[in-house]
């Protein structure tokens, strides 16, 4: 970036590699960030330092923690005989927004995609199966996103699942609320239409 002087060009640069930021919201981000007192600029680099330095990886489900086991897995008000699978910890958050989920989670950390040469020893599938033979879980919930990598997914898992007695759901897709009827491809209603229900 030859306009800019160099430490602003390298931040812009920088701020353009997070996902979801082009070049010109890399470049009102960083004009913000100079535009800063020089306490709030350091409490965001320190933000991103000590979260960078002290999250990691849940070793009984794989969510992201600051704490081993989290807070999930330690809470004893939780539900301990259900285990919903997702393919990120973002999902998790997305999970635990809605408020009615009470059980436990476990994230794959990824989804199989033999397009992308990722297999099942590739993703957080050998701690999951460890986990059920080690458990007294009754349902296991497979929550994996609507795409076909998340129902290859999905389906490995089932198979891999059921001979051992334990119920294997899938959650529901198919048409958004609010969404209109006229605008959903093939797929999204082939699979409401599945999914319905008996009011």
């Amino acid at each position: 970036m030859r306009q800019y002087p160099r430490p602003l060009g390298k931040l812009i640069n920088e701020l353009s590699k997070l996902p979801g930021i082009g070049g010109k919201t890399a470049q009102r981000l960083a004009f913000h960030i100079l535009s800063l007192h020089d306490a709030e600029a350091q409490n965001l680099a320190h933000s991103i330092l000590e979260a960078k330095q002290t999250m990691k990886y849940c070793s009984v489900c794989g969510n992201l923690t600051d704490q081993d086991p989290c807070g999930i897995c330690t809470d004893t008000n939780r539900r301990q005989d259900v285990i919903c699978v997702v393919e990120s910890p973002k999902d998790v958050m997305a999970m635990e927004r809605i408020k009615e989920f009470d059980g436990l989670y476990h994230v794959l950390h990824g989804a199989i995609s033999p397009m992308d040469g990722i297999g099942p020893e590739d993703i957080n599938l050998k701690q999951l199966i460890v986990r059920l033979q080690n458990s007294q879980v009754k349902e296991l919930i497979l929550a994996t996103n609507p795409n076909i990598e998340g129902e290859a997914t999905a389906m490995y898992i089932a198979r891999l699942i059921k001979p051992s007695g334990i119920k294997v759901s899938r959650i529901a897709n198919g048409i958004p609320v609010g969404g209109d009827l006229e605008y959903a491809d093939e797929v999204t209603l082939l699979k409401a239409m599945e999914g319905r229900r008996e009011l």
